[in-house]
């Protein structure tokens, strides 16, 4: 049995809008199966997660997320992950963790911007200034090739650095003036209190939610939800499962029909804007379907 290994040098034969199309093409095929398993300890998690599409194969990802690694000069964030042959089960190939991480993440977002955020978005406010952000700045000025960037990031230093790495990139200190001025705004936090307040958001404006992965996180008040029409990129895997969606259902600030479609609703056209001035909110989920999906991508491409 020959596996495929499939390193961090794949990454130079990897399109950003080529990966989106693959997204989409991946949620016409059969509904995906999908099965996660958390398990906690204090910060630290351990999250595997499992899906099978028929026509794709099977994945498996295994993630151990430890935000005190920061502080060790350590990724927060680290895994494995395996793809198996739709045709035998047999294992096709070991995906490099960070490679298919990074282009799932912001690849989930990208698809949905594309969509949802206004195609002449002039302004893109990152909040945070970590490993996802910089993978974000990098897909999002391949779709938006004429919008000038914005860093926030709690930790000043980390967003100068951010900002000296990438041209057309600036690092702002007052948070609440660029969201109000931002066509786009994406977060990628490791909050668990909202940081975006949605009277804060302008018309027309799409707020792109990622870090919150947790039962007990958000990074968006329930006023952005309310304010907002929402997509997500999975009802089965944000909806009973990340506290950004979970606790404003718990409470009765939103309820399950406020979620207007996930990528499953593409074809019928619901995932799209509807009115230049209407606010989009979009929660990326990052379930393992899309890991499979993105990973076959990434195998077609190293060829």
């Amino acid at each position: 049995m020959s596996v495929r290994i499939i390193g961090p040098e794949a990454e130079a034969q990897l399109d950003w809008l080529a990966l989106c199309d693959a997204i989409e093409a991946g949620h016409a095929l059969p509904r995906a199966e999908i099965g996660d398993t958390f398990l906690y300890r204090r910060k630290d998690t351990l999250l595997s997660r499992a899906a099978w599409i028929d026509g794709l194969g099977q994945l498996v990802k295994t993630a151990t997320i430890f935000p005190g690694n920061a502080a060790l000069d350590k990724p927060a964030v680290n895994g494995s992950a395996a793809v198996y042959s739709d045709l035998d089960g047999t294992l096709t190939a070991i995906v490099d963790f960070h490679l298919l991480t990074k282009w799932k993440t912001a690849g989930d977002s990208l698809c949905a911007a594309r969509r949802l955020a206004r195609p002449d978005a002039a302004t893109i406010l990152i909040v945070g200034a970590g490993t996802v952000a910089r993978s974000l700045r990098a897909a999002y000025a391949v779709a938006f090739p004429g919008a000038r960037f914005q860093i926030w990031n709690r930790t000043a230093l980390d967003e100068a650095r951010m900002a000296e790495d990438f041209e057309n990139t600036e690092q702002v200190r007052d948070l609440e003036a660029a969201v109000r001025g931002a066509d786009i705004v994406t977060c990628a936090t490791m909050a668990t209190e909202p940081v975006v307040r949605g009277d804060w958001l302008k018309p027309g404006c799409h707020l792109d939610l990622i870090g919150a992965y947790r039962p007990d996180m958000r990074e968006a008040d329930d006023r952005a939800l309310q304010r907002a029409r929402i997509f997500v990129d999975s009802r089965e895997t944000t909806l009973g499962h990340i506290g950004e969606l979970k606790i404003p259902l718990a409470s009765g600030a939103i309820t399950a029909p406020d979620v207007v479609a996930d990528y499953y609703d593409l074809a019928t056209g619901a995932f799209d804007r509807r009115a230049d001035d209407e606010i989009t909110l979009f929660k990326n989920g990052g379930g393992a379907h899309l890991d499979l999906m993105v990973a076959r991508y990434i195998l077609d491409a190293a060829g």
